[in-house]
């Protein structure tokens, strides 16, 4: 029960889902009272049952992550995908590049996100569930959030994770929908379908047909969740004609694989349809509030990655909050860091789902040709970088991109931006500091909050956090320009600030070795 005029501790967070819940729980931990407001009692309805590796670190951090694997979710190795230069299955694997977690899981999102809600409750959160909030009011400094029966609360910090409905967003006029992904999807559950064969049992099946592309995930219990993503107009003008299930109906009898396994099966339940759902925040912080998950962006579901950008953005916008509320003269610097790693992430995928995109050959029609490279404003080296480069949340990027059909200039593009062979003797390199990039005074992601550091930043990548000692490495590397040899530089280091050369030494040799990989540092070939 809620009195006319309450408060809700440190943090009020709207919305319980995975954004909502998880960032709600690295708070209380932090020491914060939080309390979440989410409208629905749960288990409630939800699609994006698809998760990616990266997702389990952040649950194995706030120890969700055995209440999941217990569960008995489908473990998802990869992707299996008819889509790029033909129309024949072809599959990725997280093992290749994913060490810790080599799978994820198909979850069932009820069950999901009451695990990670309830999770939340014995963390010390106070969830308030079929508690819906109507607005947020800002006056004298502090937001007070305004239930939908009139009641006021008041918190020192805003979270909303209020999903697609986006409620700071709109009320803000932050909203921005995403031109190049007009799209509407239509998804329903079937029962008993036969998945695809092992190894590949546990993917998530993508199949592009000619007005779109469809998904058919395998869920425990007999479930696939099945999708079409088609033309947003295209798709109103068929569900106006046919209703959604005519236009589910449709597109899954237009494809190949996807019908196979659906056979005359229907589904379980009612279509449900979604339309405009790309967009981003023009500003995702601002006094007293952060948006998070669905409320800040959501980029198209090709890549499964939804719950990954919800649950990621609440592990960095919980330590934004931290910061902000203990050390509010470090708010600023902290919102920027936290926007530039939230913003670059969704540009990460946006990129990535785009190329893919304008890459498929495997099917002719409109729905394709209209998404094809030309006339996209992104220069092709910037799309490339954005979809390739620091960004370690997937792993399969030059995997799916080498599957399509791009210009030739971006074969070249990957030769220059991928990880080079380093020798041994790196000490007798002579680097610069790479064209774009600078070494820069910030604020850094460290244990649960922002902290003053150094970061190699440069358009279109995550900034690189780097300790002092290899601050000063960047720096001399910067300013030698390729005068100098790493190890010049190393003794010049150790020298000048009296460090023991047996430990600071191979300390700044390794490092260097890893910048030299990655192409922070470059040598004239």
């Amino acid at each position: 029960m809620t009195s006319r005029d309450d408060t809700g501790g440190d943090v009020v967070v709207i919305g319980g889902g995975p954004a909502g819940s998880t960032a709600a729980t690295l708070l209380a931990r932090a020491g914060h009272a939080v309390t979440v407001f989410e409208r629905a009692r749960f288990p409630r309805a939800h699609v994006g049952e698809s998760l990616l590796p990266a997702t389990l670190a952040v649950l194995d951090d706030i120890g969700v992550l055995p209440a999941i694997e217990s569960e008995g979710f489908v473990k998802k190795w990869g992707a299996t995908m008819c889509w790029g230069r033909d129309s024949e299955p072809w599959s990725w694997y997280f093992k290749e590049t994913n060490r810790r977690f080599p799978h994820a899981y198909q979850v069932w999102r009820p069950r999901f996100d009451q695990i990670l809600l309830d999770h939340s409750k014995e963390n010390g959160v106070d969830v308030r569930e079929g508690v819906a909030v109507a607005d947020v009011e800002f006056a004298d400094g502090q937001p007070k959030v305004v239930l939908a029966d009139g009641a006021r609360v008041a918190a020192r910090m805003v979270v909303d994770a209020s999903g697609q409905s986006s409620l700071l967003a709109r009320k803000l006029d932050l909203k921005v929908w995403d031109e190049a992904f007009r799209n509407l999807a239509v998804y329903a559950y079937f029962a008993d379908c036969p998945h695809l064969p092992p190894p590949d049992d546990g993917n998530i099946l993508i199949e592009s047909c000619r007005d779109g592309w469809l998904w058919k995930i395998p869920l425990a219990q007999g479930l696939s969740s099945i999708g079409a993503v088609v033309d947003r107009d295209h798709g109103v003008r068929s569900i106006r004609d046919r209703g959604r299930r005519g236009l589910l109906a449709e597109q899954i009898s237009g494809s190949n694989r996807i019908a196979a396994l659906v056979g005359v099966r229907e589904p379980t339940i009612e279509p449900v349809a979604v339309r405009d759902w790309s967009y981003a925040a023009s500003r995702m912080t601002g006094p007293g509030y952060v948006l998070l998950g669905d409320a800040a962006c959501f980029v198209d579901p090709l890549f499964s990655t939804g719950v990954h950008l919800a649950i990621s953005a609440a592990h960095i916008g919980a330590a934004y909050v931290v910061s902000a509320l203990d050390d509010p003269a470090f708010a600023t610097d902290a919102a920027g860091a936290f926007e530039r790693l939230y913003r670059t992430q969704y540009e990460h995928f946006h990129e990535l789902a785009r190329l893919f995109y304008a890459g498929n050959r495997s099917v002719d029609s409109y729905f394709w040709e209209a998404r094809r490279l030309t006339g996209a404003n992104t220069p092709p080296r910037e799309a490339f970088v954005r979809a390739v480069s620091g960004q370690a949340a997937a792993g399969y990027e030059r995997s799916v991109l080498s599957r399509g059909a791009l210009p030739t200039a971006f074969a070249e593009i990957a030769e220059t931006v991928k990880p080079i062979d380093v020798s041994a003797d790196v000490a007798n390199l002579r680097p610069a500091l790479a064209p774009g990039l600078e070494l820069v005074q910030t604020a850094v992601l460290g244990d649960g909050r922002f902290e003053r550091g150094y970061a190699v930043r440069g358009e279109y990548r995550v900034d690189l956090p780097v300790s002092p000692l290899v601050a000063h490495l960047v720096d001399r590397v910067g300013r030698s320009g390729g005068r100098q040899s790493i190890g010049e530089l190393s003794e010049a280091i150790v020298e000048a600030h009296g460090l023991p050369g047996s430990k600071a030494t191979p300390a700044l040799l390794a490092a260097a070795r890893l910048l030299v990989r990655d192409q922070v540092f470059v040598v004239a070939r």
